[in-house]
C-alpha cells in the first residue's frame, strides 16, 4: 500500500454526479465534500458539513479509489471549508491515479495540495487570504443584494487576468437575478453561474 492511502480527512460524503455550477458546469465530476468549517455562510446547504466531529475518517486509500473507480476525469474537493485540511495526501493519490483536481474554497486558509483549478467564492465574514489570489482559476460570487457585486469587484482586482468571473445568485434570494443580469450586462467580463444541478435534481 502506498504510504499516503493512510492519512485519513473527515469526509461528510463523497459521489460521483455532474458539476452544477461555474466554469465547469454539466461536466461529470467526482465530489468529496471534507467536514470542518469556519466559514460558516447563514445561506450555506450543506450546514451538516460544518462539525468535524459529526463525520468519520476515512483513508485517502478509500477515497481514491472510489473516485478513480467512477470513471470522473477530475474530482472537486468540497466542504465545509477543505483548506482547513492540509490536503498535500489527497492531491497527490488523486493525481496519480490520473485525476485532475480541483477545489472550492472561501480561500481563508492556506493552500495545500496540487491542484489544478481553483474556484474561489469569497466570504466577506472571512477574507481570503492574500496569498490565494495568484493562484485563483475562477472567482465565483453568491449575490443577494448589490453590497456582493461590490465585494466581487473588490476581489476581482486581486486575481490574475486569465481568471474566470461569475456572479451567482443566491438560490434563495431570487431578487438577486435581475441585479446580477443588470449588471453583466454592463460589465460583460463578468458571466452567470446557475446551480444548475438543482434544477435538473442531482445531488
Amino acid at each position: 500500500m502506498n504510504r499516503l492511502d493512510q492519512f485519513e480527512y473527515p469526509l461528510m460524503e463523497d459521489f460521483y454526479t455532474i458539476q452544477g455550477e461555474g466554469a465547469h458546469t454539466g461536466k461529470p465530476a467526482y465530489f468529496i465534500r471534507l467536514a470542518g468549517c469556519d466559514v460558516k455562510c447563514w445561506w450555506c446547504d450543506v450546514k451538516d458539513s460544518w462539525d468535524e466531529s459529526k463525520h468519520p475518517r476515512v483513508s485517502v486509500g478509500e477515497i481514491v479509489k472510489r473516485a478513480d473507480e467512477s470513471g470522473a476525469e477530475f474530482a472537486v474537493i468540497t466542504g465545509g471549508e477543505p483548506l482547513l485540511h492540509d490536503l498535500e495526501a489527497l492531491t497527490i493519490r488523486l493525481k496519480q491515479k490520473g485525476l485532475d483536481v480541483h477545489i472550492e474554497t472561501s480561500g481563508s486558509s492556506p493552500l495545500s495540495g496540487h491542484l489544478d483549478w481553483i474556484t474561489l467564492s469569497p466570504k466577506r465574514f472571512k477574507k481570503p487570504l492574500d496569498e490565494v489570489f495568484p493562484y485563483v482559476d475562477e472567482l465565483k460570487v453568491v449575490v443577494l443584494k448589490n453590497k456582493d457585486i461590490d465585494w466581487a469587484e473588490e476581489n476581482a482586482e486581486k486575481c490574475p487576468d486569465s481568471v474566470k468571473l461569475l456572479l451567482q445568485p443566491e438560490w434563495d434570494t431570487p431578487s438577486s437575478i435581475p441585479l446580477i443580469v443588470d449588471y453583466v450586462k454592463k460589465n460583460p467580463k463578468w458571466g452567470i453561474s446557475l446551480q444548475t444541478h438543482k434544477f435538473i435534481n442531482v445531488p
